[in-house]
């Protein structure tokens, strides 16, 4: 039997069993209605001669199927990027959730992709099922649907912040996916919203460790600039020429996420950023089966079966933050980091009403920080000199962040400024670039768990040896092992 009946059967058990493990990861065309839904749909089941299965909701619409309006695909946790992809693909569709279909040039993807815009839509067509375009359009679609479902934003706000372009192709887009227009389907609610303080809900795989994602980030909250109080995450954030800030909560099999002070416009980026900050899409069963062939990482997965590895919201400062925490602990780091955010970063006053100490600054900029005297708040010379450097770097263009870019050309790139090692490289490509497989693997944490019983530590070139068997996630064991006692860190 080939793969792909294999699959078929799976998804059919799932589809009829209402599995919810499965839902984001396949969609269910019933060709009956016209209609795909989540296998999770709570619709009387079709026949399984008229379902078709896709593995992604463009591939569905890009066939010619509607949303189902009762399980709203648009609710559904996002499909992993890099699940099954090849990296291509992988680094292409998480360009395309930041926006690099924005003005619809294809060309110019995959220019920044390193390959031809033919290449780049027959390995669409292959590992997603549509083209980039598709893929492009059904992400808006899916955006503006939630954001006529769960907020009171006016319809010119909903089309600019899904980057229709116009409320009269938004209108037209809906009438002819759904059958009704953008009111129609709000069935006549108000808008009473400004665009001051937006609530949206990201929903997520479960299980989610929103709690230990929590005391990481807590742990490492630079002052000023972070604050993690009552369950919630706050931070800074500046996008274009707006500055503001995000409040994430945990609601349910969902974040709640609150922008303060930043218009619609850019609540498509936030939303996306966000969702690599939590790892919202990660597809833990897939990783919790890889991982528990271990008999050691076996015993910590039960007790962390919401396993993600935390996100940076900017890879400049997640860098500048690691560097910092070279050879000192992690509290002492936060506080040079809150030092240099102190003096160096820009003041902005965005009030939350029921938080009177909100982070009130902006992590400083790599052009505030290429000749700034860190010398002066107690952070040694060569590891300033070091920050210097990558300042000089991100600002001369010869080093960047962004995820298009090949990880191993990220690496060399930070390998050649003084200072920055192995550790730092990996740990960066982990949280900034959001590679599933980094793995730190001269992290003292780490070796030190893997201790044998007559006290004998593995040098990291053993430990490289025994995470062959986690690829390719081996960066979700450095972050479960550093979870554990025996290897706190990170």
């Amino acid at each position: 039997m080939n793969s792909t009946a294999t699959s078929n059967e799976v998804y059919e058990r799932a589809r009829l069993s209402r599995d919810a493990r499965f839902d984001g990861r396949f969609y269910v065309g019933v060709r009956t209605t016209g209609i795909y839904c989540r296998p999770v749909c709570p619709a009387t089941p079709p026949k399984s001669e008229n379902v078709t299965f896709y593995p992604t909701a463009a591939a569905a619409s890009e066939a010619g199927y509607r949303p189902c309006l009762r399980c709203r695909p648009e609710c559904a946790p996002g499909t992993p990027a890099w699940a099954g992809t090849s990296t291509t693909v992988q680094r292409g569709l998480r360009l395309i959730a930041d926006g690099a279909l924005d003005d619809g040039n294809v060309e110019r993807l995959a220019d920044r992709l390193g390959v031809t815009s033919r290449h780049l839509r027959r390995l669409f067509t292959k590992h997603v099922g549509a083209s980039p375009l598709a893929v492009a359009h059904t992400q808006r679609l899916h955006f503006a649907k939630r954001l006529i479902d769960q907020t009171a934003l006016s319809m010119q706000e909903i089309s600019v912040a899904a980057g229709f372009g116009s409320v009269r192709r938004f209108n037209d887009t809906f009438r002819k996916t759904y059958g009704r227009t953008p009111r129609e389907l709000r069935r006549g609610r108000e808008s009473t919203a400004t665009t001051t303080s937006l609530s949206v809900l990201l929903p997520y795989r479960q299980p989610y460790g929103w709690r230990e994602l929590l005391e990481f980030f807590a742990g490492r909250a630079t002052p000023g600039v972070e604050i993690v109080a009552d369950g919630r995450y706050l931070r800074s954030i500046k996008v274009g020429d707006e500055c503001g800030l995000i409040d994430v909560s945990d609601s349910e099999a969902a974040l709640s996420l609150t922008v303060h002070g930043i218009g619609t416009a850019s609540l498509f980026s936030i939303v996306q950023r966000c969702r690599g900050l939590f790892d919202l899409d990660a597809p833990i069963d897939d990783i919790s089966r890889t991982l528990s062939g271990d008999s050691v990482l076996r015993g910590w997965l039960k007790a962390c079966r919401g396993l993600r590895v935390p996100g940076a919201w900017d890879g400049f400062e997640l860098t500048v933050r690691a560097i910092l925490g070279q050879q000192v602990s992690v509290k002492a780091a936060t506080t040079f980091a809150g030092r240099i955010a102190g003096r160096y970063g820009e003041r902005i006053g965005v009030p939350v009403a029921d938080l009177p100490n909100a982070p009130d600054r902006l992590f400083p900029a790599p052009q505030k920080l290429m000749r700034a005297r860190l010398e002066n708040l107690g952070v040694i010379r060569s590891r300033a000199q070091t920050i210097r450097d990558l300042a000089r770097a991100v600002v001369d263009g010869s080093l960047s962040f962004d995820q298009a870019q090949d990880i191993n050309e990220h690496r060399a790139a930070l390998l050649s400024i003084k200072g920055i090692g192995e550790w730092t490289a990996e740990y960066v490509a982990m949280r900034a670039l959001k590679n599933p497989d980094a793995f730190p693997a001269s992290d003292l944490g780490l070796l030190r768990a893997f201790d044998g019983p007559d006290g004998v530590r593995l040098r990291p070139v053993e430990l490289h040896a025994r995470a062959e068997a986690w690829r390719p996630w081996r960066a979700y064991a450095a972050l479960l092992t550093w979870g554990s006692e025996k290897g706190a860190g990170g």
